[in-house]
């Protein structure tokens, strides 16, 4: 939430008001500039009286300034039953509030208004069509699709003026201006899904991170909301972002000039956007390969997006192999005497187990090497040490930050459950994760097992239950589980349509699986098998079959 600086209303003639509020200070952190928001509102009526409000005091004014203020307007609602309100806001101006108002609202019909809402809610949700699953698994499903695609959120005007990392006035060509980006928590899930149903979109997300930084001096932000970055979090998720939105099929932008500003903020010591560095510690990391845990974890995952996405959009073979060298860096913090990851001073003593874990214990943190799951299993010893420590860790499934167990809603989290596809046992992926599907979310106002995260989770619920999850940072393939609804049909660009068959909510092990006719007996799935559409086929089990995708070998790169 984010606390009010400034604020200021005017009524303006008979039932209308405008003003605006400055708002600051994301989960308690201050900036060094605010944002504001104008708005302008009406009502289709006139009221009999009107004025304004200073914390506990009504006034007949017609203006107030400060926190705390608003306007009341009264009404005769025996001569006219029901009362209509719209309003508009902008970032940018009231002129330009009024003028949205007047060209995205233009009738007092509320019916008509919210027909127009759920035909433009119904062309995304109808993305992807899900069917013979029980009314509680489609509504859930349904909600949290609706959760991941209801940000991040277009902040340009119906004129396109926007206010850009620079905080002064920008205006768009050829496409929309995004804002509310969570870096951290949606670049695991939320902008993969994004790339994959709505490519445009994602591309315009793209287009418009690279021109906040290069406006507000040049690094990548990690957490931006209005035209403010907030630095929440830790690591270079930005960089993430991108190179999964173009490894999922959204590549209407300027690759060179993304991936100038990915290297910039990645070699340059204190790089910024606006004040905030893009990559604290980066002198460290550079000098001697590592900075605090969990820091140096998301930077080694940050720098293999980067060689990834240097290779697939560029061929750029130099940048490719350099970075993943610097992705290998996960090995400095590897304590051979504990056989954990672990943080360290500069001056390469050891610090405590947990300390340097960023919302997250050393156990989550531990697996937080997603580019080369098998490098991680063969340190501690193979397939048989993994499957013992991740079978102890799935123990719970709700642990809060700093307990050593799975915590669902927790980012680092996320992909750990598909690692048993990396062990040969895929079979203890697929019942996990219907575990928790059913014993973590539900049909409830407390449904969730954590902070959604602007659809980071909600991305998570939808590939979970498709049966397909983007494990793999910058590589366009899904690790598989099982799909808990016997009809799927997800509609990619070009107006092709992937169909996937076969689920159930009663049986999720996987005993055989077909794309387009073909045998399938591994549990990683190349986007590049179906992203001209096709068909995927299950056939699932109430019981575990321990032979089906068992010996092929999972994506690592070492």
């Amino acid at each position: 939430a984010t606390k009010l600086s400034e604020a200021y209303i005017k009524i303006t003639g008979p039932g209308m008001c405008e003003g605006y509020a400055d708002g600051g200070s994301f989960c308690g952190i201050e900036q060094p500039v605010n944002y504001r928001v104008y708005f302008v509102a009406k009502f289709d009526a006139t009221p009999v009286a009107s004025g304004t409000w200073k914390d506990d005091k009504i006034s007949s004014e017609k203006s107030a300034t400060g926190p705390g203020t608003g306007a009341y307007f009264t009404f005769n609602v025996s001569a006219k039953k029901v009362i209509n309100y719209k309003f508009a806001i902008s970032y940018v101006s009231l002129a330009n509030a009024k003028q949205n108002l007047a060209a995205e609202n233009t009738t007092w019909n509320f019916t008509t208004t919210k027909n127009k809402a759920q035909a433009a809610w119904n062309k995304y949700l109808g993305k992807i069509e899900v069917s013979g699953g029980s009314a509680d698994l489609t509504t859930q499903f349904y909600s949290h699709l609706y959760h991941a695609l209801a940000h991040p959120n277009i902040s340009n005007d119906v004129n396109g003026e926007y206010i850009g990392g620079d905080y002064k006035v920008h205006k768009t060509q050829g496409f929309d201006n995004y804002t509310s980006y969570s870096n951290w928590d949606t670049y695991r899930t939320q902008i993969q899904l994004m790339a994959l149903v709505a490519p445009k979109e994602a591309s315009d997300v793209v287009k418009s991170t690279v021109n906040f930084a290069n406006a507000s001096g040049g690094g990548l932000p990690r957490w931006v909301m209005a035209s403010t970055e907030t630095g929440i979090m830790q690591g270079d998720p930005t960089s993430i972002v991108i190179a999964n939105a173009y490894a999922f099929g959204a590549t209407d932008f300027d690759v060179k000039e993304a991936l100038t500003v990915m290297r910039r903020g990645a070699e340059a010591p204190g790089t910024k956007s606006q004040d905030r560095l893009t990559r604290p510690q980066l002198e460290q990391y550079l000098e001697k390969g590592y900075c605090d845990a969990s820091r140096s974890l998301e930077y080694t995952s940050a720098d293999f997006a980067i060689g990834q996405f240097a290779l697939q959009a560029l061929d750029d073979k130099a940048t490719y192999n350099k970075y993943l060298e610097r992705s290998r860096w996960w090995k400095n913090l590897y304590d051979p005497s504990t056989k954990w990851l672990r943080s360290r001073n500069a001056d390469g003593s050891w610090k405590g187990q947990n300390d340097d874990m960023r919302e997250a214990s050393y156990k989550s943190y531990f697996w937080m090497v997603p580019y080369n799951l098998k490098g991680i299993i063969d340190t501690i010893g193979g397939n048989e040490a993994a499957d013992q420590r991740l079978d102890e860790y799935f123990e719970k499934l709700n642990a809060n930050y700093h307990q050593e167990w799975f915590a669902a809603g927790n980012e680092p989290d996320f992909q750990v459950p598909w690692t048993y596809n990396w062990i040969g046992k895929p079979w203890k992926t697929q019942v996990l994760i219907r575990r928790i599907v059913k014993e973590q979310y539900s049909n409830r106002p407390m449904g969730l097992p954590g902070n959604d995260d602007l659809g980071a989770m909600g991305a998570w619920y939808v590939f979970a239950n498709i049966g397909l999850f983007p494990v793999v940072p910058a590589q366009g393939g899904f690790s598989v589980n099982s799909p808990a609804f016997p009809l799927v049909k997800i509609h990619l660009k070009g107006n092709k349509v992937l169909t996937i068959k076969g689920g159930s909510e009663e049986k999720p092990y996987v005993t055989a699986l077909t794309i387009n006719n073909k045998n399938w007996n591994n549990p990683w799935i190349p986007l590049s098998e179906v992203k001209n559409g096709g068909v995927i086929n299950f056939t699932l089990s109430a019981q575990p079959d321990k032979t089906w995708g068992t010996t092929a070998i999972q994506p690592s790169f070492k």
